[in-house]
């Protein structure tokens, strides 16, 4: 078997953003059809090598040099991997492909360019990027169209697409109502259809439940065994191992470690497992805890319904006849697959659906406002005191850590008075005195990922709500800033009594900061109890079956 061609070499590689250093110094090189793992800590630089690497818009190097080794026809321009050259273009059949070595970024805005970008497909973090009232199929056909298939050939073309990814069972189905994992297979199929050379995953399966990212994972292994050359980033240790065969490890825009990614995951594992931190953790937690004068309820949830209508479908029961109370100055936790129902049933707890039938009551001060009432002595009375914190918390890039957390929420206070409570709020998420004060004046992309996540957590708890809502607070950060996350919530329990409800697939993070957990599966309530309980069932059926 002949030996792989070199595809993509990276030489010095330098990035700097605004006169800080995002990489330096970068050198690799991956053959055609490798797979390479970038590891590392949120914000050492994942993400910019990989837009680098791609192609995307102002994220060019500073310094050094993205080469693609190519096999290209002097006839059309089409471009192809190296092993094809002196192979007839499959485009235009009128030359022979030639082998060239291209550097990206000295060619940008070329026809050259651009036809490398073309062929390089990327699945991008925090982010679905599908027609949400089209099908499945439909979805599917359009990328095909943009990539210049004929109509003719779309459907048939788009079907065995979709089979690639296991996803032919949900072919009419309407994008919007996929499950997480369904809709990430789907974006897959959409860039498979420009038949690219090269797949870029950033955090692909971050925000996904271990059952839904097993299955993207067996979707994108199909097309890398079939000799895709793939780039993978994720906070996930075993997304690494199960996608790359080779990895490199990141920090502070530096490598500070490269090999097979096996061997790269189980160090960091290693790391991670530090007896001394897990101690400190729960510590914490207990000291959290006891700090804990009142233990009446806050919310009652009794007999939550909501049901989705399809036509292809029927009726959707997505929260079953579900029943819980939340008691003050609790974190609790709502588990459970994609398809569990726990997004929506979160959904409406935040005011932003309205429950098919059942009540949702939030105690304010001594009066039960019942949130499945519209209007201002209803929904409208509760919602203020309710705060979410998305996946997404995007903060404001342009605005300083106090603009954030002061004038950009609408806060209007006294601006003397409106610093001290930031400086307040800030020291309840963890930030000791003399940080706080040195973060104020900064801005969102100074601070470590981390402290970003802090922070939003800060403009969440600034407006005072009685409960604070977290949407998979883990999705796609690392193991050492999901510790600091862990840290920010039981100081501000400690500190200013919050309630917590939070929706996560990540049973290890609840295990770690929750008093008690709901199980959910098909929208219906299976256990709510201690987490330790809770989640060893709910792993060994759920999770280790498949459910």
């Amino acid at each position: 078997m002949p030996e792989k061609e070199d595809f993509i070499i990276v030489e010095g590689l330098t990035k700097d953003f605004n006169g800080e250093l995002v990489l330096q110094d970068i050198n690799f090189k991956v053959k055609e059809g490798g797979s390479l793992g970038i590891l590392g800590k949120s914000g050492a630089g994942k993400t910019v090598l990989m837009y680098a690497l791609r192609g995307m818009k102002e994220y060019g190097p500073t310094q050094g040099s993205v080469i693609y080794r190519i096999a290209i026809c002097s006839n059309c321009g089409r471009v192809e991997p190296p092993s094809m050259k002196g192979v007839e273009c499959p485009k235009c059949k009128n030359a022979t492909l030639d082998l060239e070595e291209v550097n990206l970024w000295q060619n940008e805005g070329t026809p050259l360019f651009r036809e490398v970008y073309n062929r390089a497909a990327i699945m991008q973090q925090r982010t679905f990027a599908l027609y949400g009232e089209m099908p499945v199929l439909t979805n599917v056909m359009e990328s095909l169209a943009a990539a210049g298939v004929p109509k003719r050939d779309q459907q048939m073309h788009a079907i065995r697409l979709l089979s690639k990814v296991n996803l032919t069972h949900r072919t009419l189905h309407v994008a919007r109502d996929l499950s997480g994992g369904e809709k990430q297979r789907v974006v897959l199929a959409r860039q498979l259809a420009k038949s690219p050379f090269v797949l870029y995953a950033d955090e692909p399966t971050g925000t996904l439940d271990p059952i839904t990212a097993d299955a993207v994972h067996d979707s994108m292994r199909l097309n890398i065994e079939a000799g895709l050359t793939t780039f993978v980033t994720s906070h996930w240790l075993e997304a690494i191992t199960v996608l790359t065969e080779d990895g490199l490890v990141l920090e502070n825009g530096r490598i500070v470690a490269s090999g097979k990614s096996k061997d790269l995951a189980d160090k960091i594992e290693a790391e991670l497992e530090d007896p001394a931190a897990v101690a400190a953790m729960k510590e914490l937690k207990a000291a959290s805890a006891s700090k804990v004068k009142e233990n009446k309820p806050i919310v009652k949830v009794e007999g939550c319904k909501k049901n989705f209508y399809a036509f292809d479908r029927g009726i959707i029961k997505a929260v079953d006849d579900v029943s819980f109370d939340v008691n003050e100055a609790e974190i609790y936790a709502i588990v459970g697959v994609s398809g569990s129902g726990k997004t929506t049933l979160s959904q409406i707890l935040s005011g932003l659906k309205e429950p098919s039938g059942g009540k949702i009551l939030l105690r304010i001060g001594e009066d039960w406002v019942d949130m499945s009432v519209p209007g201002p002595e209803g929904r409208g009375r509760a919602r203020p005191f309710i705060s979410v914190l998305h996946q997404e918390y995007d903060l404001y890039h342009h605005a300083s850590v106090l603009e954030n957390l002061t004038d950009s929420i609408g806060l209007e206070m006294p601006a003397e008075i409106a610093r001290a409570k930031a400086m307040h709020v800030l020291r309840a998420v963890g930030f000791e005195e003399d940080k706080a004060k040195s973060v104020l004046s900064l801005f969102p992309d100074n601070l470590g990922e981390g402290e970003r996540h802090r922070v939003a957590l800060a403009r969440a708890l600034m407006t005072e709500p009685y409960i604070l809502l977290l949407d998979e607070p883990t999705g796609t950060i690392d193991p050492e800033t999901t510790q600091e996350l862990i840290r920010s919530i039981l100081s501000s329990r400690q500190e200013l009594g919050q309630t917590y409800l939070i929706v996560s697939h990540d049973p290890f993070f609840v295990e770690a900061v929750c008093d008690r957990v709901m199980w959910l599966r098909l929208g219906q309530v299976v256990k709510i109890g201690k987490p330790k309980d809770i989640l060893e069932e709910y792993k060994e059926k759920d999770i280790a079956m498949g459910v």
